[in-house]
């Protein structure tokens, strides 16, 4: 990103698509841009059957027309590579190029993503457009980042990708007695005695093999990554001195996020909060964090926005005077150094025609545009923030291989959500003003005072071994439910559970046990969370604040899901009430060696989470940025500046110690409160 900021400041702008409209407008586009502050935008993500209007053909005049506008008015151009929606001829003469779905129906032109990654045909034709592409290009100055295809994700399971599929099991395998021990194939007869017997997951009479089904995830993220690598070398090849990005869809499950940032030079990512869900700024800042985290702590890239509502869902609410600033600062406050929407100005025609963008279909001379306008000014105040850091010292960890097993058919519920997981241990977390790294199974935790695992389905054994080391050195760890219970193949971890983190929780079980409605649960122990030890050794406010965390009352109530558990030298710090585990422990505390780990046997309600998560900060010797931070408000540091922004539908009042300046206003406070208005920010850079 360092590459991209420098000279420019904070990035601002979005996807441009000039082909839609007469050339007459281009020139106001570009007059509209540059009062906006606009210095980024995309061109061409779906321009393929302009580029190439048929086979062999090439149509560069118009794009060479867009790039010179944009360089003469100082707009750098993200380039895209138009990959991601092949013309209809491509389908019409070659329709092996077009997926197939587990059904064997094959999916047809005439929307967007129909090709199959597998396809040799599909890789040959798009490979030599975007090799045009990038010679043509290379050098251009207008050229500063190139974005391969756009929202990778598509699936295919079609004959030629079960021959890819095959080729992939080899290179895992070797052989097939290895792969027939990994699948476990002596259940129901599916031992495989030939490559050529072996399919993709189609649709079946019952319920596919784990296993097999947990391949076919790895195999279709990793075919998608080979061919964005194969795109990726191109231009490299062409011009080694541009940052290559595509862009992320948030927590998007076919995608194994972690494994594609690594091949990336920009991290970027789309994310539309929905105005409807009360929970969406916790959501959204969920995803910011993980951006940070696929980024490795770096700046990334908000690729994708909206200024009002979407036109994809089946009830688009609109947004509210304000939203579109709130949501995009939020961005910026956790680490993005670029803010993009999606698009800029408003399509007359096609599926997104009531998608709203930057220059509405009422045109400029309204009031989102002079937000538009205004946000993009705004911008410039806070460019010293490019390339600054988020610090956190609380990590949250997060596996997509977990995640593809932990939601195959055929387990003890369905209700437990790896993503709702995720998002219902990082509530308390972020209503606390603590900032939160998301990092990958066997990340290096030795920073963090505080490691939170709210699902860890799947585990390897060196994973689990980090995670017991850390906690044993002196960190603080939570384990939420129903985790270390199958290694890398799917394969159940025999014995009591959970078997490779038994040992650090001090705790196990034998039974995994879904429950319909409510079960109570009371608090036991001490209620300041000591345990002995180093970690009790607090400051007199620490003490206090755990204290205060624990005033929800004597019992609380859990939901979706129980385990029978055994202490095994952790304290049982709540204990179910009623039916069968009345007296069982619901929630351990166990110190090992020199830290403390916690296990969390249930679903606990909100309220109960927020008090585990608040005793094991207090553990950690963790504070939020702020002391007392209101309902609905988000606390966040960048660098030196502490961002305050009001989710809320009513003015809230926060404590500042301090003098400090509001970079955004240039407004100083001598310090005590200060006053938030609904949607309202601050960027307070406090004076020495």
């Amino acid at each position: 990103m360092r590459r991209l900021t420098e000279g420019r400041g904070l990035l601002f702008g979005g996807d441009y698509n000039p082909e839609q409209w007469p050339e007459e407008v281009w020139a106001e586009d570009v007059e509209l841009m540059r009062a906006a502050g606009v210095n980024l935008v995309t061109v061409g993500v779906f321009s393929w059957a302009r580029l190439e209007p048929e086979p062999g053909a090439r149509d560069f005049g118009w794009l060479d027309r867009v790039m010179d506008l944009m360089a003469g008015a100082g707009i750098a151009v993200d380039l895209a590579t138009p990959t991601a929606s092949p013309p209809p001829w491509l389908g019409h003469r070659w329709p092996e190029t077009l997926p197939v779905d587990a059904s064997g129906h094959r999916l047809w032109w005439g929307s967007r993503n129909q090709f199959c990654p597998s396809s040799p045909v599909y890789r040959e034709r798009a490979l030599e457009l975007v090799s045009d592409l990038a010679a043509r290009y290379a050098g251009h100055p207008a050229l500063a980042l190139w974005h391969v295809g756009n929202e990778y994700g598509q699936v295919c399971h079609c004959d030629v990708s079960a021959q890819a599929f095959r080729a992939w099991l080899e290179r895992r395998y070797g052989g097939l007695d290895a792969l027939n021990e990994a699948w476990g194939t002596t259940f129901w007869s599916q031992r495989y005695a030939g490559w050529e017997e072996i399919l993709p997951p189609r649709r079946a009479p019952y319920m596919i093999n784990p296993t097999q089904s947990l391949d076919w995830w790895r195999f279709c993220s990793d075919a998608l990554l080979e061919h964005f690598r194969a795109e990726r070398d191109v231009l490299r090849a062409h011009t080694p001195d541009v940052p290559v990005t595509t862009n992320f869809m948030g927590l998007f499950k076919p995608v194994n996020s972690w494994a594609w940032a690594a091949e990336e030079d920009v991290v970027s990512n789309d994310w539309y909060p929905d105005p409807g869900d009360p929970l969406s700024p916790a959501r959204t800042a969920l995803v910011h964090d993980l951006m940070r985290g696929l980024s490795r702590g770096r700046p990334w890239l908000l690729m994708e926005q909206a200024t009002n509502g979407v036109n994809w869902r089946p009830h688009n609410l609109p947004k509210p005077p304000g939203q579109l600033r709130l949501e995009s600062l939020q961005a910026l406050a956790r680490g993005a150094d670029g803010l993009c929407y999606f698009q800029w100005r408003a399509s007359r025609f096609g599926a997104e025609r009531f998608h709203a963008a930057m220059v509405p279909h009422a045109g400029p001379e309204t009031r989102l545009h002079r937000e538009v306008r205004a946000h993009g000014q705004e911008l410039r105040r806070l460019a010293g923030l490019a390339g600054q850091p988020v610090p956190a010292r609380v990590a949250l960890v997060f596996g997509w291989e977990s995640w593809w097993a932990l939601e195959e058919r055929g387990r003890p519920s369905d209700r437990l959500n790896a993503a709702e997981q995720l998002l219902a241990y990082y509530l308390p977390l972020w209503e606390r003003g603590v900032s939160v790294d998301v990092v990958p199974p066997g990340a290096d935790l030795s920073g963090y005072a505080l490691v939170v695992v709210p699902n860890l389905f799947l585990v390897a054994d060196r994973d689990a071994a980090a995670l017991t080391a850390y906690a044993r050195g002196g960190g603080v760890l939570v384990v939420g439910p129903f985790s270390g219970v199958v290694d890398p193949d799917g394969h159940i971890r025999t014995g009591r559970f959970p078997a490779p983190l038994r040992d650090v929780l001090g705790a196990s079980g034998e039974e995994w046990l879904p429950v319909e409605g409510e079960v109570r649960c009371r608090w036991t122990g001490p209620r300041d969370g000591r345990a002995g030890g180093p970690q009790e050794e607090r400051s007199a406010a620490l003490q206090e604040e755990r204290s205060t965390a624990s005033q929800n009352g004597p019992g609380f109530t859990a939901g979706t899901w129980t385990e029978l558990m055994a202490a095994e030298g952790a304290e049982p710090v709540a204990e179910f009430t009623e039916g069968d585990l009345a007296g069982r422990p619901a929630i351990l505390r166990h110190r090992s060696g020199d830290g403390i780990a916690w296990y969390v046997a249930t679903m606990p309600e909100p309220a109960a989470l927020a008090e585990v998560v608040a005793r094991a900060l207090a553990d950690a010797g963790v504070r939020g940025a702020v002391a007392e931070l209101p309902p609905g408000v988000e606390a966040v540091r960048r660098g030196e500046v502490l961002f305050l922004l009001n989710h809320g539908s009513s003015a809230a009042t926060v404590p500042v110690p301090g003098r400090a300046e509001d970079l955004l206003t240039g407004a100083v406070t001598e310090g005590g409160p200060v006053t938030l208005a609904p949607r309202a920010v601050v960027a307070l850079r406090h004076h020495t």
